[in-house]
């Protein structure tokens, strides 16, 4: 430990000595043990440094939520991102964890983006609605914080700036891993209202970098992270790549929206191609990709009828696995605002409705939705839904 602790940047070992670990928590309990983790993270032997990073996923940023120990413990992280051990090869300590080989600076840049994530979350709720996760229950729950989980969440929002500071640089790394970790780090980061202004340079980084790249993967990346940011991406709707296209028409507004809305549709004709484009997800996009491309068709579409006819034959369709990313939300979006029954059915809702009843219920129809049902004010039942039709 000594000798780890003298190899250390100055801004690491000073964090780790004045921080009072004991009176922060992490998922388990009292964060006293994080300082060994963190320190294991330089650690020579590579089953140390796997178990350390686990630690991180497992307690400090368990399944996304935040703790009062998370914020000094990405201030330590950010610190030694440039430190020697970072390009030694990361061994995945899970199962589940069997990706492409990457070094242990392309997985602390993955953790680090995950904690600004978390961060992000409830800024901004036309963005939030474009999360392919993002269910109508979840602000009521999201409001609901105790002093411990809002003093984390302040403290995640605050360190944004130096994150972003340490994680800019390797936005231009040789090593593609480590550029696509750090894009994925970046992106939600710049979402802090108080980073906008560096904005407009890092978009003018990824320009350079399309430049300089052929390949589908970053090329879609730089296109969802300038969708995203609000940057526009005019033309990259052009672009020879349908990946690309579609990753360029993903943020919630867009300076040519008509063309954007026709990328995101072209793509859920055809979903089977769409979730093949990237088979191991781009960073910050889990499950099927096609779930945030529905997603961000619903938030661009100014009225259900501009989706309608791609939304119904996704429900229509059917299929159980599925049922609460893309029915629901298409069910909510057909009736935003709730159903009022002073106001008679439209073609398009009335179409939708009867996609519902039409379905067997074997094949996802609407007892696997009755959660959806509710929030858009309709019967959650078939009886119900019938007697409007």
């Amino acid at each position: 430990m000594t000798q780890i602790l003298s190899g250390l940047p100055a801004a690491a070992r000073e964090l780790l000595l004045r921080t009072d670990w004991e009176s922060l928590q992490h998922a388990y309990g009292s964060g006293e043990d994080i300082p060994v983790s963190l320190c294991s993270l330089v650690d020579e032997d590579p089953e140390t440094r796997s178990e350390a990073l686990a630690a991180l996923d497992m307690g400090v940023l368990h399944q996304g939520s935040l703790y009062t120990v998370t914020a000094p413990a990405a201030l330590f992280v950010a610190a030694i991102l440039d430190h020697p051990t970072g390009l030694a090869e990361h061994e995945g300590h899970f199962p589940w964890h069997d990706g492409p080989p990457r070094s242990l600076r392309a997985a602390l840049l993955v953790w680090l983006g995950q904690v600004a994530e978390s961060a992000a979350y409830g800024e901004d709720p036309v963005r939030d609605r474009t999360d392919w996760q993002w269910e109508p229950w979840h602000d009521e729950t999201r409001r609901e914080h105790d002093p411990d989980e809002l003093a984390a969440l302040h403290a995640c929002r605050a360190i944004r700036p130096t994150l972003y500071d340490a994680v800019e640089p390797f936005l231009s790394s040789p090593d593609p891993h480590v550029r696509e970790a750090a894009l994925g780090a970046a992106t939600p980061l710049l979402f802090a209202p108080e980073l906008t202004d560096r904005v407009p340079q890092a978009a003018a980084l990824l320009r350079t970098r399309l430049g300089l790249t052929e390949g589908r993967r970053e090329r879609a990346s730089v296109a969802r992270a300038l969708s995203v940011w609000g940057m526009d991406t005019s033309d990259l709707l052009a672009d020879s790549d349908p990946a690309v296209r579609v990753c360029a028409a993903l943020g919630p507004t867009h300076a040519d929206r008509p063309r954007a809305l026709a990328a995101l549709l072209d793509a859920l004709r055809d979903p089977r191609t769409t979730d093949g484009w990237f088979p191991e997800p781009l960073p910050g996009l889990d499950g099927w990709f096609r779930f945030t491309v529905l997603r961000a068709a619903l938030t661009l579409a100014e009225s259900f009828e501009e989706v309608a006819p791609v939304a119904i034959a996704i429900v229509a369709a059917g299929g159980t696995s599925v049922t609460d990313h893309e029915r629901g939300p298409i069910l909510l979006r057909a009736f935003a605002g709730g159903y009022g029954p002073t106001h008679p059915l439209t073609p398009a809702q009335r179409n939708l409705l009867r996609a519902f009843v039409d379905i067997d219920e074997a094949a996802g129809g609407l007892a696997g939705n009755a959660l959806w049902f509710r929030a858009a004010g309709l019967p959650p039942n078939r009886e119900g839904i019938a007697a409007l039709l």
